[in-house]
């Protein structure tokens, strides 16, 4: 057997990602993980984000152990290992950069969007919190270890046309195209964190991608401010998306 491909997918919090990991644990040839390093982050950090504690007590919190393991042996053996990642997750020495061999990607929204979702979860909320920053960092040393264009698509365009942008996505990671990736049964999962009860709530009622955004979210001044804050880096990192 050939060496199995391991994709990184590096998203901010709000981001359609869990639909994400739904579509890749679709396939018929793909293991899927689910946020590897929170554990990590939250004993490092010392946030009291939901469910802190049962998080730390149900994951491996130890940030080299989790590299060890996602560069390891695929779990059930697939030839492919979709691996749910998130950049403000990762503020150990622990980086992008101890994954050459992983093919990277990455998954932005709107960050109004993004805020609104998130603070409806979560009472305290900074621009940190929602990753922009480090995920633009991440962008760039990706393309400087692959020497090709970064790998990125919008939450957006996914919702707006699933298929084609899957396609896509595909074609860039160099894997074939499983439309497993388009349906998916509802109800929680056993790759699901055990934050799943209190983040993926309707996520767990799908069963495949939901309809296109609606009008802009209402926000107060304070987290329009935290928006207004990330919106330049996220315009940045647009620049790059997956265009069709």
């Amino acid at each position: 057997m050939k060496n199995p491909i391991r994709i990184a997918m590096w998203s901010g919090p709000r981001n359609i990602s869990t639909a994400m990991m739904r579509s890749f644990s679709g396939r018929s040839d793909c293991a899927v993980t689910d946020e590897p390093f929170y554990g990590a982050f939250l004993r490092t950090t010392g946030q009291r984000q939901p469910m802190a504690d049962e998080v730390i007590a149900s994951m491996d919190c130890d940030w080299q152990s989790v590299v060890d393991s996602m560069r390891g042996p695929v779990p059930g053996g697939q030839p492919l290992w979709y691996q749910k990642h998130m950049p403000h997750h990762m503020v150990a020495d622990i980086s992008i950069a101890d994954f050459p061999d992983h093919r990277h990607a990455f998954l932005i929204r709107d960050p109004s969007r993004v805020v609104a979702s998130y603070t409806a979860k979560r009472v305290e909320v900074t621009a940190d919190d929602l990753g922009y920053a480090r995920q633009l960092d991440y962008v760039e040393q990706a393309a400087q270890m692959t020497g090709k264009p970064p790998i990125i698509l919008d939450s957006a365009n996914i919702l707006r046309d699933p298929e084609a942008h899957l396609k896509a996505l595909c074609s860039a990671l160099e894997i074939p195209w499983d439309a497993g990736m388009l349906r998916w049964p509802a109800g929680p999962r056993d790759t699901d964190g055990i934050w799943a009860s209190h983040w993926y709530g309707r996520v767990l009622e799908t069963t495949g991608f939901g309809e296109t955004e609606s009008a802009a979210p209402d926000l107060s001044d304070e987290v329009r401010r935290i928006a207004d804050a990330c919106q330049p880096l996220y315009e940045s990192l647009s620049r790059y998306r997956i265009k069709l």
